[in-house]
């Protein structure tokens, strides 16, 4: 059976690596602007996934982890067809901006629409040329500017096949997140594709274990796929747990943030998580932990006002055993600790 892969007026054989350019509005100084594909369509059928990063961009790390991904030799045994975007917001990558020139957030302007905003064109041409060609779907994304997340998938877990994706990444956070009005993942979900959204690092930063651990889950949900031959692993991989609600710890006064807790910390309700001072100390307070919890998010910048968003706090029925967890997550990814997969070449 003959599974070419047709996007736009390309056409990609089986066995065939393609790198394409989608044609998006040009800039004003009549330079062309393209959005950049790569395709790589297996010898034998299966599943296509699509991998897309930077919709907002200055999300940095998803271009790094497609890029890794793509020079995999695993993927010369691919079943189905890869499809790769490192860069959907073109202009805000450019600019190092989250959001596309005229200030809207892409990621609130899907499906879009073939005659709206540029954002709605943007995210159009997305869905008509990419999500509508693919079976699953996987969107890779950092903190905002200034803030910094712990590697976590944020899925709609009360649907089978988006809850068995999201085991499979190996993350050993899971947040149950609803979808949003103008999200990707809404658009995604409306076409009846299971798509994952991970989340990792800060914004306009690599974060080299952010990285790993995102090249890692995406062939993990590959092989979970089928795309890629199994793999047995040598010791099983902490199950991981789904936090069903999440909220922010917000700044109490405005002042200077002194903060001891760092990311993937197990918090209990009542403790101080961090102080709150004026520049001359003359007033201080602290910030308690208003639950039990860990800490998936943070703010990195010190200085802050009141009512500001500091620490993304899940919740979780057993926190200490996520905490357990992560502390394992931790030690395979980390650059100190961790090899490169044994079908990736060694990082230089």
């Amino acid at each position: 059976m003959d599974h070419t892969f047709q996007i736009g007026t390309h056409k990609v054989s089986p066995g065939e690596r393609t790198t394409l350019d989608l044609t998006v509005p040009p800039l004003y100084t009549h330079t062309a602007v393209s959005m950049p594909v790569q395709v790589i369509n297996g010898k034998r059928p299966g599943p296509k996934l699509f991998v897309s990063a930077a919709i907002h961009g200055d999300e940095i790390n998803g271009i790094e982890i497609i890029r890794r991904l793509v020079e995999l030799p695993a993927l010369q045994r691919l079943r189905g067809t890869l499809l790769t975007v490192p860069v959907v917001n073109v202009y805000g990558f450019v600019n190092q901006s989250r959001y596309l020139p005229d200030r809207r957030d892409l990621n609130r302007s899907f499906p879009g629409s073939k005659t709206g905003s540029l954002a709605a064109r943007l995210a159009h041409l997305f869905m008509e040329e990419i999500v509508a060609r693919c079976t699953h779907g996987v969107d890779l994304h950092t903190a905002a500017i200034h803030r910094d997340n712990l590697p976590q998938i944020r899925a709609l877990v009360d649907d089978t096949e988006t809850k068995r994706l999201a085991q499979a990444f190996g993350s050993p956070v899971i947040l149950n997140s609803d979808l949003r009005d103008g999200s990707l993942r809404q658009a995604v979900a409306d076409q009846g594709i299971p798509v994952l959204l991970y989340e990792a690092g800060e914004a306009l930063r690599f974060n080299e274990f952010a990285i790993r651990a995102g090249v890692n889950g995406i062939v993990s949900v590959m092989r979970e796929l089928g795309m890629l031959p199994s793999r047995r692993r040598k010791k099983p991989r902490a199950e991981p747990v789904v936090a069903r609600s999440s909220s922010w710890v917000r700044a109490p006064q405005s002042g200077i943030l002194h903060s001891p807790t760092a990311l993937g910390h197990h918090v209990k309700k009542g403790d101080t998580i961090a102080m709150i001072a004026d520049p001359f100390g003359e007033k201080t307070e602290a910030v308690i932990a208003p639950f039990s919890g860990i800490v998936v998010g943070c703010t990195n910048l010190p200085l802050v006002h009141e009512g500001e968003a500091l620490y993304h706090l899940a919740r979780f029925g057993k926190p200490e055993t996520v905490a357990e967890a992560l502390e394992a997550f931790q030690l395979e990814h980390s650059p100190e600790n961790s090899l490169p997969l044994p079908e990736e070449p060694p990082i230089t």
